[in-house]
């Protein structure tokens, strides 16, 4: 995480809103470049326990979440909340350019 600096997310975050138009285009361009680059699934650690982070959703209300699993339990969580785990996944940048573009 944060190995990448302003200008390379801003070039990552012109390349994902490069036809968008406002907010919800640019946010759905970002989810795109992170639904096709971010490798699943992975684990993480939320509040102390081990979840599976399955893929990621946009939702209706245009949030970008996380979908995570533990056992049979799923919920989902705002990828701007979700914590990384360390090695990160491939394609976390794209995670890092979300939050870099939400601000």
């Amino acid at each position: 995480m944060g190995t990448l600096d302003r200008a390379e997310l801003e070039a990552m975050i012109d390349e994902a809103t490069v036809d968008a138009y406002g907010e919800d285009e640019q946010r759905t361009g970002l989810f795109t470049m992170l639904e096709g680059n971010l490798a699943v699934p992975f684990t993480t650690t939320v509040l102390g326990v081990e979840v599976t982070v399955r893929g990621v959703d946009l939702t209706p209300d245009g949030r970008i979440v996380a979908s995570c699993s533990r056992g049979r339990v799923r919920q989902s969580i705002g990828i701007l909340d979700l914590p990384l785990p360390n090695p990160a996944p491939k394609g976390v940048e794209w995670i890092e350019a979300y939050r870099h573009w939400a601000g």
